[in-house]
């Protein structure tokens, strides 16, 4: 068995592991990122991306920007069809900052060719099997590689010795699993939605450019920019909805009736190149540590779709835990560390909060002719109030991380 030591273990290369990853190798401290896709999949997996501003900032700071900053479009706020009528929300209008679209799979890659640069070792193909040593007490000192990480890569067996293994590997990873099992303490706290979402990436024209969120009796409908010619739409759907029940007509047809409206030409159709369908639910799992193992974004958190929280709350517990781990190796204690969970969740529940609210406002849940009239209120409210537009927008373009990422003593 081949065998590897390091100062962090940090299963799975997805923003929160390769985020996290960066900013160690930033204050020198060591780390081994194990992954088991491919490279080339992991790079290719399309997924959306609002970067937050927190997260611009933090990606700048790591000098991981440039692609961003080149190709990606600043997103300030997002549009809100409402009876009809198309409301724009421009959140830097407010005071505040400005999030950025730019693909998840973009950013990872950015992340990825940052790694290759600084010689930071990813090992691909590679998946972790058996988690061990995570319950020996912080207090034995910087130095002990106590945790281990069980791993198969394409030559055989792996062993990582580690100070200490962040879980960045996802809701089906062996993090959380590995951490629901052996700590009777950790509880997951979880809400299903009788809707999912079904989106179509399609060959049209966005109009207009920004977001746009459709509030229908039948149901929300989300048309999105990927591109000057490219578009990212979805229809909210019943849970459990097949994709072979919705062939281009039925989508197209649908989309257009839940974005029709007096201010605007009919939505623009085209050749979809690509469909999926996504649960929308909630689920936080804490607390986020036990022992020398960490959980990091969706290890442990699922977030509603709506808002786009899941990618900038995965930099977000990344930030928090490099900055308890320099403050870790620099020898300053296990304190920041023992307090990673709390700190973490608070951002984490706020988010949760925005996200649930956000859904619960957009969507439709039922036929019940009292609840459309109380949520058609909710959105009057919405679009003639300033005040209830500021509160949004302070969400939605990102609250400061709960830490800085860098640990830089008691300044």
């Amino acid at each position: 068995m081949k065998s590897i030591d390091t100062q962090v273990a940090v299963i799975g290369a997805g923003p929160a592991g390769l985020a996290l990853a960066r900013m160690l190798a930033v204050q020198g401290i060591e780390s081994v990122v194990l992954e088991r896709q491919s490279r080339h999949q992991l790079c290719t997996a399309q997924r959306a991306g609002i970067v937050e501003q927190p997260t611009r900032d933090t990606m700048r700071e790591l000098g991981v920007d440039a692609r961003m900053s080149r190709e990606g479009h600043e997103h300030a706020g997002f549009h809100l069809r409402h009876r009809r009528r198309t409301h724009h929300f421009d959140f830097r209008s407010f005071g505040g900052g400005a999030a950025m679209l730019y693909p998840q799979h973009h950013l990872v890659t950015d992340l990825v060719d940052a790694a290759d640069e600084a010689g930071q070792p990813i090992l691909f193909d590679t998946a972790a099997v058996a988690i061990d040593g995570h319950d020996m007490p912080l207090t034995k000192g910087t130095s002990s590689r106590a945790a281990t990480v069980q791993a198969i890569g394409p030559a055989g067996p792996v062993r990582i010795r580690a100070a200490t293994i962040a879980a960045c590997d996802g809701f089906h990873g062996i993090g959380r699993a590995h951490a629901l099992a052996v700590n009777a303490a950790v509880r997951t706290h979880s809400r299903s939605y009788p809707f999912g979402w079904l989106g179509v990436l399609a060959r049209t024209a966005p109009d207009p450019t920004e977001g746009v969120y459709c509030v229908s009796s039948r149901g929300m409908s989300l048309h999105s920019s990927r591109g000057a010619q490219l578009t990212r739409q979805y229809l909210q759907v019943p849970a459990g909805t097949a994709l072979r029940d919705w062939p281009d007509e039925r989508i197209w047809a649908e989309l257009r009736r839940r974005s029709a409206s007096d201010d605007h030409p009919p939505l623009a159709t085209g050749e979809i190149i690509d469909r999926t369908l996504i649960a929308v639910r909630s689920l936080v799992t804490e607390p986020m540590q036990v022992g020398r193992l960490f959980l990091v974004g969706d290890a442990a958190h699922i977030m509603p779709p709506t808002g786009a929280k899941g990618l900038n709350l995965a930099v977000s517990d990344a930030t928090v835990l490099s900055y308890a781990l320099g403050a870790f190796f620099a020898g300053a204690g296990s304190g920041e560390l023992d307090g990673y969970s709390d700190r973490a969740l608070r951002r984490v529940w706020q988010a949760q909060m925005f996200s649930t609210a956000m859904t619960d406002l957009l969507h439709t849940r039922d036929d019940d002719p009292h609840a459309w009239r109380i949520r058609c209120a909710q959105l009057d409210e919405l679009v003639t109030n300033p005040d209830a537009r500021r509160a949004l927008g302070r969400l939605y373009v990102g609250t400061p991380f709960p830490t800085p990422w860098r640990w830089q003593g008691n300044a």
